[in-house]
């Protein structure tokens, strides 16, 4: 009887550590985004705008800072910008490399300054944004001025990364 009241136990933290998880995400508005994209300093980090980090977390996650995606090689994708935990965090499960040193956990709420650092060493240790192929797929190469439309910003883009 132990051990079952153990596993119960067990169960069921598991469960509240999502649900408090669940009940801080957000779906963030673009031009809220877009201002907290900025805010953080990655208008033309590493030569990419506002819109490349909006039209990829768009594609990647809707903007839902909960968003979970689970990959055929075991691995799963977390947050708004879908970051793999084979890679840059732990989430328990999958063998990592951890190289964001964080809990794939942290990733699912709406603070996103942690998500943000993580991409950023993935912007700078990687091929860019081509780390993410929906945004090689969406995103390079078009005109990306229409993700900041309304938003009282301005695009700011290097002509090398994104033709």
């Amino acid at each position: 009887m132990g051990v079952t009241m153990q596993v119960q136990g067990t169960v069921v933290l598991i469960l509240a550590t999502l649900m408090v998880a669940t009940v801080d995400a957000k779906i963030y508005e673009r031009c809220e985004l877009a201002k907290k994209l900025e805010k953080a300093g990655l208008n033309s980090y590493k030569g990419y705008s506002i819109g490349d980090w909006l039209c990829m977390a768009h594609y990647e996650s809707g903007f839902d800072t909960s968003f979970v995606d689970h990959n055929l090689d075991g691995s799963s994708d977390y947050g708004i910008f879908q970051l793999n935990s084979a890679w840059w965090c732990d989430n328990g499960v999958t063998p990592t490399q951890n190289l964001c040193q964080m809990h794939c956990q942290d990733l699912l709420n709406r603070h996103i300054l942690d998500d943000i650092m993580c991409a950023k060493r993935i912007i700078a240790s990687q091929s860019g944004m081509s780390a993410w192929n929906s945004w090689k797929e969406h995103c390079s190469g078009h005109d990306l001025s229409e993700w900041l439309k309304g938003c009282d910003m301005r695009v700011k883009t290097d002509p090398k990364i994104n033709s």
